[in-house]
């Protein structure tokens, strides 16, 4: 019981390094070589059980063709977004259309989020022109000549 923990081992034993990365355990095995005998006969007999009437069935075999959305689209009109004004209309709109409950507060949150983005976007943009500007204009007044 004096061995500290955290490394047991002396480095350079290859025994105590636990099960290779990627292997998989003896049941994990055991069930996938009968899933690979029986998955076929499994698999027709759940969609004859779907095709009698069991709800159960017919709703694993619809999870699997058809795996359920994690988020549906939403749809509503925002005016074109090109200036800080227009980008606060928008958020307006977007208050206007969760009010109205034609949004979810988490769709609400997210369209809000891509505003987000697209304020610094225009943010950066600004600064990058302001640079340049800044910079043509040191160019020009430390232009040889300009004596």
């Amino acid at each position: 019981m004096s061995q500290p923990r955290g490394r047991p081992f002396a480095p350079g034993n290859k025994l105590g390094r636990g099960r290779p990365r990627g292997s998989r355990n003896k049941a994990s095995l055991a069930w996938q070589e009968m899933l690979g005998q029986h998955g076929e006969a499994l698999l027709k007999k759940c969609v004859v059980m779907a095709l009698n009437g069991d709800t159960t069935a017919l709703r694993l075999c619809i999870e699997r063709l058809l795996p359920p959305r994690k988020q549906s689209p939403v749809q509503f009109k925002l005016p074109p977004i090109a200036t800080a004004a227009e980008l606060a209309h928008a958020q307006a709109k977007i208050l206007k259309v969760l009010s109205h409950g034609q949004l979810t507060p988490a769709e609400a949150e997210s369209v809000s989020n891509l505003l987000e983005n697209r304020r610094q976007m225009m943010e950066a943009q600004a600064f990058e022109a302001r640079l340049e500007a800044l910079e043509q204009r040191q160019r020009e007044r430390s232009a040889p000549g300009d004596s």
